[in-house]
């Protein structure tokens, strides 16, 4: 397969960023305006997210890969833990806490590789995550609307998202 074009990349990477924006401040405004019951929400992530799949599969986009039950068990339930956890931090969190607390996402990825793996990282990489982690312990004190609930929601949608994302990288 030929490499993309550097237009392609960055286009991808636009509408990647932009509907992530879209999709968050949609989920919030029904959060708010209509009360959606945050299962129903995540059910609805999961049979877009499977129809999403489902259609780059069929354009070939990739191509499926066999796994150990036990790797598509962890990765299913990281997955289901991810969706669900930060759907409830985005309910329970205003947008600002809520995507703050999702930058603390590389970090602890790297301190998962790091502890488990026992992958290192330059001390460059490890100093550009202080200014990253102050900055988001500061927002998180200094929060007008601080909310534990949703700071608990937040921590455990940084765990898990982390998680789902090292085994997604090394499965």
């Amino acid at each position: 397969m030929p490499a993309p074009f550097p237009w392609r990349i960055a286009t991808g990477l636009l509408v990647n960023l932009l509907s992530s924006i879209c999709i968050v401040f949609i989920n919030k405004w029904i959060y708010v305006h209509h009360g959606f019951p945050n299962m129903s929400l995540t059910l609805v992530h999961f049979v877009v997210t499977w129809l999403g799949l489902y259609l780059c599969q069929r354009c070939g986009v990739f191509c499926p890969k066999s796994l150990s039950a036990s790797k598509v068990l962890l990765l299913a339930l990281s997955f289901c833990g991810f969706v669900v956890f930060t759907n409830l931090s985005l309910q329970n969190n205003t947008i600002g806490t809520y995507q703050l607390a999702k930058v603390m996402t590389t970090p602890v990825i790297i301190l998962i590789q790091t502890l488990c793996y026992g992958k290192t990282f330059s001390a460059r990489i490890k100093l550009t995550l202080v200014p990253i982690t102050l900055g988001v312990f500061l927002n998180s004190y200094y929060d007008v609307k601080f909310n534990v609930l949703g700071m608990v929601f937040a921590t455990l949608g940084v765990l898990v998202t982390s998680l789902y994302q090292v085994v997604c990288i090394s499965s």
